[in-house]
């Protein structure tokens, strides 16, 4: 019975020792596997943040075009909208400067160009008084 047992302890050693180097293996396949795997995702990571900035170009290209286009029909419509307000400006400035120049008209107050040239015709005067004076002095 003594060898039975020696027997049955070394084949429960043996069975043990094999089971041993199962998991072993089995830790060391995982272990690869989880390194296969680290690499794997890594070399994909750097594909797929390249693709990534790829679509972000494009997508940047395309929009800016379409951002380009509305900048553009933008900037064409505040030309539009500043020639007619510039138009529309100058109207009311003449329909303005026209009621004005008629209420100082009815005032009787002179335009600026009627003004000057009554300054002129009094230096005019004045001149010609002067030259006057100036002759009735020397023929006293």
């Amino acid at each position: 019975m003594a060898r039975k047992d020696e027997k049955s302890e070394e084949q429960a050693s043996e069975e043990e020792q094999q089971l041993a180097n199962r998991i072993k293996d089995s830790a060391r396949q995982i272990w690869l596997a989880g390194l296969g795997a680290y690499t794997k995702a890594e070399e994909d990571t750097g594909k797929f943040f390249e693709r990534l900035v790829q679509e972000g170009e494009d997508l940047e290209n395309r929009t800016r075009g379409a951002v380009n286009r509305q900048v553009r029909a933008v900037e064409d419509r505040v030309g539009e909208v500043r020639e007619r307000a510039t138009g529309t400006w100058d109207r009311l400035e003449s329909v303005f400067d026209e009621r004005v120049s008629k209420a100082l008209d009815r005032l009787g107050i002179p335009k600026p160009g009627r003004v000057r040239e009554l300054e002129q015709q009094v230096a005019k005067l004045q001149e010609e008084v002067e030259q006057l004076r100036s002759k009735l002095d020397d023929d006293k």
